[in-house]
């Protein structure tokens, strides 16, 4: 059996490299540029009539490429492909194994070639089309992490950005939400509507989007010339128009803190997504019962606008940076809690997420930058998220909020529109501190695990005698402060430095020690040892 399963992890650490190393070599071979998408829905059926154009510069001259699109199979869901033009000549293709292998006619390096891609067919996956909770028919994209090219022919790769614009045609009952800004809205004369979308900036597939169905909405005015939108159901609009109507003043704490918004607009969606909100660019989409009239998600709402900068602006490099993501979302959303509910407030949120972090390395011991995990799905966890903040929380302990803040908005300028990996993010946080991270980004992400504390204390003549001893496996070095608490009332914090051999430490101390309390701040990942 052991040799079964070591097997199994090998050839999955195989395909993962394999898989890598093909999108690597699409992206020394093309740059897609653009994307113009003519996509046509219709209420008697869930297929799709589309024509997608992809506009792309080959950066070496080859004999074929690639671009993804998941094929009709035996349970007839999928896409067909009907053809495939080069600035309106036909060339050879091949569908299969969700690819689409294209052999272009007399390319040249220095020019933008376009093929267009005729296809239809009912979307396995990405594009979801049914009812929503009341009953009435919508289609709503739904494409991270990789789930785009089951409804359009793409790069399907955070790395691989392009601007994008969609021609939808829809009957003319339903209103549509995408991307960009609205270039076109025209009444066709067969009872349907066409709407045209296009963004003015690239972005990765994963955010890329469209929402079809009955919608309230309400514009709620600009923020920083951005418009804010709500887009809900028209059953509860009441409801979502007040659930979501501070999101003016989330963008706009957002936008002093990073810098510029990167879109044209914000609307916020009530959907189908299968997530509790997923952050397509410009248009974010929140689960369909996100909707209460009672305020219940405001830290939803943040979380997802401050993926418009990290996440889908600068976006990782690949999908074991994710906690760039889904990390800097949790932890800028939990400092919006700090600005409107109070310190407080704000501790007991990294109490529990600390909770939640070490209730996970229980069940998984892993890393946060898992590049040995091909379930990308499974890559949404404590991780990523929660460890991806609290490591963000103590880097803001370590640097103070000064350079803290400067090194973030640094990041963002940098890789804006771009893709950043872990290391690009700590080179540019060494650069403003003029502080060497590599111990800290090292024991923090890329070993699994926490410190695992045991300790003692020992009063005597003005003097604590501290010992503390790690009990995990892997040492870590780290700031521990230690709340004094005096027997006449008082208190105070010192700060020491845990090295990784077990040490006595000893302060001196202003009187009679009552009691000491370990990190009584929350500042620091750990546990204590039972």
């Amino acid at each position: 059996m052991m040799k079964f399963y070591t097997l199994i992890l090998f050839l999955l650490i195989f395909q993962s490299a394999i898989t890598a190393q093909n999108y690597q070599q699409r992206f020394n071979e093309i740059d897609v540029k653009h994307y113009n998408l003519a996509i046509q829905f219709n209420d008697s059926t869930n297929n799709i009539q589309a024509k997608m154009t992809v506009s792309l510069a080959f950066k070496q001259l080859v004999n074929e490429f690639h671009l993804d699109l998941v094929q009709k199979d035996s349970t007839g869901k999928g896409m067909l492909i009907t053809s495939v033009f080069q600035n309106n000549d036909s060339v050879q293709y091949i569908h299969a194994d969700n690819k689409i292998t294209i052999q272009p006619n007399d390319i040249k390096t220095d020019s933008i070639f376009n093929f267009e891609i005729t296809y239809n067919g009912v979307p396995k996956d990405g594009l979801i089309i049914g009812e929503n909770l009341h009953g009435d028919r919508t289609f709503f994209a739904d494409n991270w992490p990789n789930r785009t090219h089951n409804w359009f022919p793409c790069v399907d790769h955070p790395s691989d950005k392009a601007t994008i614009e969609f021609k939808i045609i829809a009957p003319n009952h339903y209103q549509v939400i995408a991307n960009g800004y609205l270039f076109e809205e025209t009444n066709l004369s067969n009872n349907s509507k066409l709407y045209h979308y296009k963004t003015a900036v690239p972005l990765p597939t994963k955010v890329m989007t469209i929402g079809v169905g009955r919608f309230a909405v309400q514009h709620l005015g600009e923020t920083n010339n951005i418009p804010v939108s709500t887009w809900v159901y028209p059953q509860t609009k009441e409801k979502g128009f007040y659930d979501f109507a501070n999101s003016k003043k989330i963008l706009e704490f957002y936008i002093e803190k990073f810098g510029e918004y990167p879109y044209q607009k914000l609307a916020n969606v009530q959907s189908k997504t299968q997530f509790g909100g997923m952050e397509n660019a410009g248009a974010i989409f929140y689960f369909e019962k996100s909707v209460t009239g009672e305020r219940k998600h405001e830290d939803l709402i943040a979380h997802e606008i401050v993926h418009q900068w990290f996440g889908n602006s600068a976006s990782e490099t690949d999908w074991p940076h994710l906690w760039l993501s889904e990390g800097f979302a949790n932890y800028f959303s939990s400092l919006y809690i700090l600005e409107t509910k109070g310190e407080a407030a704000f501790q007991e949120r990294m109490k529990e997420e600390r909770k939640t972090v070490l209730n996970f390395y229980k069940k998984k011991q892993t890393p946060v930058i898992d590049s040995q995990n091909t379930n990308l799905m499974s890559l949404l966890n404590a991780n990523s998220y929660e460890k991806g903040a609290w490591v963000l929380h103590m880097l803001r302990k370590k640097l103070g909020d000064e350079t803290f803040w400067k090194g973030i908005r640094s990041y963002y300028e940098k890789f804006k529109l771009s893709n950043a990996s872990t290391n690009d993010f700590k080179n540019v946080m060494k650069n403003v501190s003029g502080q060497n991270l590599d111990a800290f980004f090292t024991q923090w992400l890329q070993k699994a695990g926490h410190p695992v504390l045991k300790t003692s204390w020992l009063y005597y003549q003005n003097k604590l005698r501290l010992l503390i001893d790690q009990t995990q496996e892997n040492s870590f070095q780290f700031p521990l402060d230690v709340e004094i608490i005096y027997a006449d009332g008082t208190s105070e914090i010192k700060t020491i430095e845990i090295s990784q051999i077990a040490i006595p430490y000893e302060i001196e101390t202003k009187g009679e020690v009552k009691d000491v309390k370990f990190d009584p701040n929350a500042w620091l990942l750990f546990e204590m040892a039972p």
